[in-house]
């Protein structure tokens, strides 16, 4: 059978970091990492291990994620958040970083969910493109040439605004 301890030590950054890329909040995603582990301890004898137990993990996760949206209906941004600047760091350079980040944040949301959730998944989990159209539901090649879609998008998005 499967050691939960072990499973957990294991699998514990992939999941938490999927729900990240899901929530974009850490709390939200602490929680529900948690209440994944938990529907994991109370559902092991039906993991069949036809794919990797992150997979199966990734989509307990996704489906209580889920759950979680249809209860509050809507979604919490990142915010700015100058409190975790450090104090020896330089501040402008800070705000420009985050600013960029918060630009690509934003090109990358006006992608259709499925683009979203392939790029969220392949820039930060160590989830391969098999793996993560398993975790969708959808082939390999899918998650692949969704990827390459959603850089393109993204860079198009990018130079448009340069043009501006």
């Amino acid at each position: 059978m499967y050691d939960i301890e072990e499973v957990y030590k294991e699998h514990y950054r992939i999941v938490y970091k999927y729900l990240m890329c899901l929530t974009n909040n850490a709390d939200l995603s602490e929680e529900l990492t948690q209440e994944t582990f938990y529907k994991m301890i109370k559902k092991i004898d039906t993991f069949k291990g036809k794919a990797k137990i992150s997979v199966w993990l990734c989509e307990i996760a996704k489906n209580l994620y889920f759950d979680e949206l249809r209860k509050n209906k809507r979604r919490k941004k990142v915010e700015l958040d100058f409190n975790n600047i450090q104090s020896d760091s330089n501040l402008e350079e800070d705000y420009i970083e985050k600013e960029e980040t918060e630009n690509l944040s934003k090109e990358i949301e006006k992608l259709d969910e499925d683009i979203k959730r392939v790029i969220f998944l392949r820039l930060n989990s160590d989830m391969s493109f098999k793996e993560i159209g398993q975790v969708l539901g959808k082939t390999e090649r899918w998650a692949r040439v969704n990827f390459y879609r959603g850089k393109q998008k993204v860079k198009e998005g990018k130079e448009n605004e340069k043009r501006l």
